[in-house]
């Protein structure tokens, strides 16, 4: 987001540049990274930081060096054994493998399975039950009191498609919104629902053996359209071990919950901010399509991604040697004068909105982006017909992490 007015003042030009660390997540929660990206899309885009709490790593943080790295999984792996996707390696004998974590051909062969849960067709069927659900959790909400929209619209309607996508018991649909924040937990943080890898190790366990009972039971039925019974169907999927069930399984209850959930937050709060644009969005629904393409740009979401190099190459001028992290500043790509025109401004009607990095690029591109897109458009779409103006109340409390950009909780108000 732009800079809150109440923003401590970091004079970032004033550290020297070799000592420059973009991965600590106190930066995104306190929401004052984007001088730090400034300074280094000007002086040193392709960036190497040699200390930091996780090691030495490549920074990215121009748009076109990021779409090189993206297209060319040949060399930049995204592979599990080689550390994974973020920049904090998974504990050695903790490690989750998932197709995210993984390259050609396994890796496409496990997505294939999950993909058709969001090809067109069928987000054309649940078009119905999203509005509907969305009209009723719209309809519950009080007026002229401030209240969590956090918890009382993202959360609840992310965790309602979750429920769906799995076929999960929907009482019980709020234990996959837990599994989630501790799948994607920073155990370092106070305020994280986990505070060991250990625990979370342990947590996920019982998750994988609670979804694991529904597998079996999908297994001995007729396939059916939910991710359980596809995975459990599929020559590439029914067999997995344990751990790489369980990061199969946190990641489409991340990937089905977290983005939705944070762009559907972080978009009333980037309209409160430009408040010219809430109007302009008042004045012409029509433009909730590309407006809901700017929010997922503008919140970036997913902070970044990472790749290890498995081989000696060149980024920007720069030699990365073979095992080298490289990470992919998504914060800062989406960032890029060079590649977005104006891009700190939220500007609702862009003529290219979909031009992000916000859901990665080539082959691990986000396999649910559309049924993103989908909710959101029917959410804000739903909104206009009823609240013209739902007011920002206070500041957000925002989540401890540099992967997933978080907000834990938003005060709004809708006037009576």
């Amino acid at each position: 987001m732009t800079a809150p007015l109440d923003a401590p003042h970091v004079d970032v030009d004033s550290i020297p540049l070799d000592r420059m660390d973009v991965s600590d997540p106190k930066l995104y929660q306190d929401d004052v990274w984007w001088p730090y990206f400034a300074r280094l899309r000007r002086e040193a885009p392709v960036h190497y930081c040699r200390q930091s709490l996780y090691g030495p790593y490549w920074s990215l943080t121009k748009y076109k060096d990021i779409m090189q790295v993206e297209v060319n999984h040949q060399v930049y792996s995204s592979a599990s054994e080689l550390g994974g996707i973020a920049v904090e390696d998974q504990p050695k004998d903790m490690d989750r493998p998932s197709f995210i974590r993984m390259d050609p051909p396994k890796h496409d062969e496990q997505r294939m399975v999950v993909s058709p849960v969001v090809a067109p067709g069928n987000l054309a069927n649940m078009e119905g039950v999203i509005r509907e659900r969305t009209a009723r959790v719209l309809d519950g909400l009080p007026r002229g009191e401030t209240f969590d929209w956090v918890d009382r619209v993202s959360v609840e309607l992310t965790t309602m498609m979750l429920a769906t996508l799995f076929d999960y018991p929907f009482e019980d649909r709020r234990q996959l919104t837990y599994w989630s924040d501790v799948a994607i937990a920073n155990v370092r943080s106070p305020d994280a629902p986990v505070h060991s890898e250990e625990e979370k190790f342990a947590e996920l366990t019982k998750m994988t053996e609670a979804l694991g009972k529904l597998f079996n039971e999908r297994a001995q039925q007729p396939p059916k359209f939910d991710l359980l019974s596809m995975l459990a169907h599929s020559e590439a999927t029914r067999n997995m071990p344990f751990r790489e069930f369980m990061g199969t399984l946190s990641l489409l209850i991340v990937g089905g919950n977290d983005t939705t959930r944070n762009s559907m937050t972080g978009g009333l709060m980037a309209l409160n901010e430009h408040p010219s644009e809430y109007q302009k969005l008042r004045d012409d629904p029509s433009l909730i399509p590309s407006m809901v393409s700017e929010v997922i740009r503008y919140v970036t979401p997913v902070i970044h991604m990472r790749r290890t190099a498995t081989a000696d190459g060149e980024i920007g001028g720069k030699h990365v040697k073979k095992g080298d992290k490289v990470v992919m500043w998504y914060v800062s790509g989406n960032r890029d004068p060079d590649a977005i025109e104006d891009p700190d401004n939220f500007i609702i009607d862009r003529p290219r909105p979909r031009q992000h990095l916000s859901f990665g690029f080539g082959i691990h591109r986000c396999v649910g982006n559309r049924l993103a897109e989908l909710q959101l458009r029917i959410l804000w779409e739903e909104i206009m017909q009823r609240y013209p103006v739902i007011e920002v109340m206070g500041p957000a409390k925002r989540v401890y992490s540099n992967f997933i950009h978080g907000i834990r909780s938003l005060p709004v108000r809708i006037p009576a």
